[in-house]
């Protein structure tokens, strides 16, 4: 398969031909992102490919969305809390400046980041970490990817996450 999937998320998806899908979510697909700097990144895509905008969907389309970027969070949070010790919190961004469909990022922070970053956007990032193949998807997020797709349509999917 090529990577033509990475230009255009959302018809992909509909197909069932983008490998970084995680579960089918209520009102769109939760997806691993290719960078994993930030082990558990993850995005919820629309699965209305018209969708440019949060006030593109009716307005049940949009409760179902919003509660799936929700419940992929809380999923983040569950996962990430469990593989890291560091894991602090999940930042979730509703951007579209790169990408013209619907899509929310779901972004974990850690303690270990670094001290001119850890309370910045994630953006600020240099640019060499986004394409570093060192933390790119792969193989070696298959228990976070396990995890967090448990979290979302396993049994308990749905209920808040306990805390300390």
């Amino acid at each position: 398969m090529t990577d033509g999937w990475r230009s255009d998320r959302v018809a992909p998806a509909l197909r069932g031909e983008d490998p970084s899908v995680v579960a089918r979510v209520p009102g769109g697909f939760a997806t691993m992102g290719a960078p994993q700097f930030l082990p558990g990144y993850c995005v919820l895509l629309t699965d209305d490919p018209a969708a440019t905008r949060l006030s593109d969907l009716a307005p049940a389309a949009r409760r179902d969305y919003l509660d799936s970027v929700a419940a992929l969070a809380e999923a983040v949070e569950v996962a990430c809390a469990a593989a890291d010790p560091a894991f602090r919190r999940v930042n979730i961004e509703i951007l579209g400046n790169h990408s013209p469909h619907l899509h929310t990022h779901v972004w974990p922070r850690y303690g270990w980041e670094p001290a001119e970053v850890v309370q910045r956007p994630v953006w600020v990032y240099p640019v060499e970490r986004w394409h570093d193949p060192a933390t790119a998807l792969g193989s070696q997020h298959d228990a976070l990817r396990r995890a967090i797709a448990q979290r979302l349509t396993g049994p308990g999917a749905g209920t808040p996450p306990a805390r300390p």
